[in-house]
């Protein structure tokens, strides 16, 4: 089964075309090697824009969103709180992982991402840090996981081994 995904760059400066998206690329690619079906990123301003794109994923039947951007401490880092508005169930050890991974590798500063992750409906919506570092860590934590849940939100059994 081939699933599909969109990544959602929430940046207002990136929207508005004064700061260049280093991080939805890099998502975009990682998403490609494991098989899925994904386009250039979608690029919306913080608050706001960024619940609207997550609504018309949902409601597209996207299997898969990643946003990047907005999970930090500044006022207008409101994807945590935009993700909430849209979520059924949360899925704390994938945000939880994103996290860590930055940790282990060196970037300290991982810990402070407010991602977090959940379903709506059939839809997996994970949050990663604006920095292509964060992207890039984003796409190494999630990779031995992610086709797993996503099978498994699709309705697929665990796997059993042995």
């Amino acid at each position: 089964m081939t699933f599909t995904a969109r990544v959602i760059t929430c940046s207002t400066r990136a929207a508005a075309g004064t700061w260049e998206d280093t991080s939805g690329p890099i998502i975009v690619a990682g998403l490609k090697e494991l098989g899925l079906n994904v386009g250039d990123p979608v690029v919306v301003a913080d608050g706001d824009p960024v619940l609207s794109a997550l609504r018309d994923a949902v409601s597209e039947g996207i299997d898969l969103v990643v946003t990047t951007g907005g999970t930090g401490h500044t006022p207008r880092d409101l994807t945590p709180e935009m993700t909430r508005k849209v979520i059924d169930r949360e899925s704390p050890g994938l945000a939880e992982a994103i996290r860590n991974y930055g940790v282990a590798h060196g970037v300290p500063t991982a810990i402070v991402s407010r991602g977090i992750a959940g379903m709506a409906g059939t839809t997996l919506i994970v949050n990663a840090p604006g920095s292509s570092g964060g992207a890039k860590d984003t796409v190494a934590a999630l990779s031995p996981v992610l086709l797993h849940t996503l099978d498994q939100i699709a309705g697929g059994d665990h796997s059993r081994s042995g």
